[in-house]
């Protein structure tokens, strides 16, 4: 296991207890502020914040996550079937996911669309002031409209989204395999979904 990496126990549904998952320790990048991703045994070595990478074994279903998106379209996780799906938790009142928003679309720009899909969830939001956002940015993936954040709930059972922004990798079979807290850079974002997808494949 690498250095700092210390495993960590949650609770399934009826009190059984799910199987370890890796909470990958912190690496500062330099004087920068900047963040910097490596693979390390399977999981992450990271900057300013943590990574939950879940085994390929230990994974459980993500929820259900349908609805209306800002543009008005119903969208469902299951639109997805058989992609890495990349699910960002996010408001335009959010300052840090203001700061992570391009780093977002850059990594959407090197993911193959084949095989990788992004879904957003926008809560607590104004609706015109999040498509504005979107617009301002960039943005091409839909995100569901949320501003109850009720979609939220369903994550308790795996991994709760403790943050604003959160980001989830949801693996080809549907099951939640990462978590990531706060804002991330886009290399972050790359490496994590391609490990997830090529576990997948291995």
């Amino acid at each position: 296991m690498t250095a700092g990496a210390a495993p960590h126990r949650s609770l399934a549904p009826g009190g059984r207890a799910a199987a370890a998952v890796v909470v990958v320790a912190l690496v500062l990048a330099g004087c920068s502020g900047g963040v910097r991703a490596e693979r390390s045994g399977g999981g992450f070595v990271q900057g300013e914040y943590g990574i939950t990478v879940v085994p390929v074994g230990d994974r459980v279903d993500a929820p259900d996550i349908a609805g209306e998106s800002l543009s008005g379209e119903e969208v469902s996780l299951d639109d997805f079937v058989g992609k890495t799906v990349l699910v960002n938790v996010w408001g335009s009142w959010c300052v840090p996911c203001r700061e992570e928003v391009d780093d977002l679309v850059a990594a959407r720009r090197e993911l193959p669309v084949e095989s990788v899909a992004f879904l957003g969830i926008n809560i607590r939001d104004d609706r015109a002031a999040a498509q504005a956002f979107e617009d301002r940015h960039g943005v091409t993936w839909p995100s569901l409209y949320d501003p109850s954040s009720s979609l939220l709930l369903g994550f308790r059972e795996s991994l709760a989204a403790a943050a604003v922004p959160t980001t989830y990798i949801i693996d080809a079979d549907g099951d939640v395999a990462v978590r990531m807290l706060n804002k991330q850079t886009a290399q972050t974002f790359v490496d994590a979904v391609t490990d997830v997808r090529d576990s997948a494949d291995g």
